[in-house]
């Protein structure tokens, strides 16, 4: 698993690719919350290139989520795709995370 953030204004866009699985979640969580630590309380995960994710995964979504609000900001999910949207919709996550079909959507969801 790989993880690029990229500036779009005061929004930190965080490009996840690969799996996220037991081994790679905390790596995951690590970074979504330093950016957090960093003031970046509003952030947009690009889940375009990830192909799979485990429970720990969800873990570590649901943890920034909470930080992320904790701190006055929020969390999105943009481009995820049809098999982890399955693993998000089973799980219940659907209902708890905001997500769009792109990260323009995400992004722009925050001006609201």
């Amino acid at each position: 698993m790989d993880v690029t953030v990229e500036r779009h204004g005061e929004i930190a866009v965080v490009l996840v690719s690969g799996s996220i699985d037991a081994n790679t979640a905390p790596d995951l969580a690590t970074a979504l919350s330093g950016q957090i630590q960093q003031g970046s309380t509003r952030l947009v995960a690009d889940f375009s290139a990830v192909a799979y994710t485990s429970s720990a995964g969800l873990r570590a979504l649901l943890g920034t989520l909470k930080e992320a609000r904790l701190h006055g900001g929020d969390f999105r999910l943009a481009a995820v795709r049809p098999g982890v949207f399955r693993v998000l919709e089973l799980s219940g996550f659907t209902s708890i995370l905001k997500y769009f079909p792109d990260v323009q959507g995400a992004v722009e969801s925050f001006a609201g």
